[in-house]
């Protein structure tokens, strides 16, 4: 008979888990990844602003932010497995509305796929954290990878669904649920593999000891600050290097290359990290990488775009692998993985929420990206501060 785990799983069962949640993760950033590139399509079709194009990826931010500290509630009361079911269905209904056609349904449709993927950002940490925690650094390398490797491919093909397959942008932001409906299909077995527990305190009492804690706070600022600098570049990279002459098409792929890049040290700085007691080697070295390829953007003369672009790619996937197995890593147990994700996740997108709309606004204000830039680079430095804190080997 095969041996069983603490959680009643024997190997093939975890195989399976695992493949569900990566099929979970694969669906966490096309839907956001996605609209960067077409963003002067939609300019051009609906004749907004700056400023209201970068509501399009502040809002789901806005939405992770409201979401997380509340996705506890739903886990205590439905479990994670369903819990996360809901957050697939409701994130193909956000897509699908996305793409209906009026300014109000790209809007609404933009808020509830956010709502869908706050939940998956949150949860996806806490079942490493109770069914994977001896390879909580392997599995959350394959996490953080397959995300990058689902926003790469998004943000890569839009301008080719758009033009080439002649689907607009409309059609390009919607074939995404189609990738949505087949996680949901994967994950319906996976629900009786993940047991139910009694959890151990109320909602409230977990809130009130985790909000009190400075370490908590660092670490949502942490990745607060990892994230706005990721959703700036996912958002505006494009709009900078068209604006410096480059054509639509290779904007494109920079971002893609970003993402491509960031699927590397998703898949590799988590388990770098993963396998030293402290982290803080790891958080200064990725942030001297950041601060060289942001002043080498910040610097067209040099030339040499794709390097740049590789490399913030590479540090950012790295980093946001690197935040999620610090939740992992500083949780005692599953369920305090589930509150801890929630609060970090939820601090740290209104964070990062800002970032995006900011850079707008600023755009809008002066007609330069370099102060984007330069804004990127003080938040690097802001981070390495948060960092030198939160990688130091304790618990919340």
């Amino acid at each position: 008979m095969a041996k069983l785990d603490e959680n009643g799983l024997h190997k093939g069962s975890r195989t399976l888990l695992l493949v569900g949640v990566l099929f979970v993760s694969i669906n966490l950033r096309p839907a956001l990844s996605s609209i960067g590139p077409l963003i002067d399509m939609i300019r051009l079709d609906v004749g907004l602003s700056d400023t209201l194009l970068g509501l399009l990826t502040t809002l789901p931010l806005l939405a992770f932010g409201v979401v997380s500290t509340m996705t506890p509630l739903f886990t205590k009361r439905f479990g994670i497995g369903n819990t996360l079911l809901g957050a697939l269905i409701l994130l193909a209904t956000g897509i699908i509305i996305r793409s209906a056609g009026s300014i109000f349904a790209l809007y609404l449709g933009t808020i509830l796929l956010g709502v869908a993927i706050a939940f998956g950002n949150v949860l996806i940490p806490a079942l490493i954290k109770r069914n994977f925690p001896h390879k909580a650094g392997f599995v959350t390398s394959l996490y953080s990878g397959i995300m990058s490797l689902g926003a790469a491919f998004a943000a890569g093909l839009s301008v080719p669904l758009a033009i080439e397959l002649d689907l607009g942008w409309r059609g390009s932001l919607g074939v995404w649920a189609l990738l949505a409906v087949f996680a949901i299909i994967i994950w319906i077995p996976n629900i009786k593999r993940i047991k139910r527990l009694p959890p151990n305190r109320s909602f409230k009492v977990a809130m009130k000891k985790l909000s009190g804690s400075v370490l908590v706070w660092k670490m949502a600022f942490y990745m607060g600050l990892q994230s706005a600098a990721f959703y700036v570049i996912l958002a505006w990279l494009p709009a900078i290097l068209i604006d410096r002459g480059f054509e639509a098409s290779y904007a494109g792929w920079m971002l893609s290359l970003s993402q491509g890049t960031g699927i590397i040290g998703a898949l590799f700085i988590p388990i770098w990290a993963g396998s030293r007691k402290d982290q803080r080697l790891v958080i200064v070295s990725l942030i001297v990488v950041e601060l060289i390829a942001l002043i080498g953007l910040l610097l067209p003369g040099l030339g040499m775009i794709e390097l740049w672009v590789g490399l913030i790619g590479l540090v950012l996937g790295g980093t946001f692998g690197l935040a999620l197995l610090l939740i992992v890593l500083r949780s005692n147990d599953a369920e305090t993985a589930a509150e801890l994700s929630g609060i970090v996740q939820s601090i740290g997108y209104f964070i990062a929420a800002a970032g995006p709309f900011v850079v707008g606004v600023i755009y809008d204000l002066t007609a330069m990206w370099n102060y984007a830039l330069i804004l990127l680079i003080i938040l690097a430095l802001v981070k390495l501060v948060m960092g030198l804190d939160v990688g130091k080997d304790r618990k919340v």
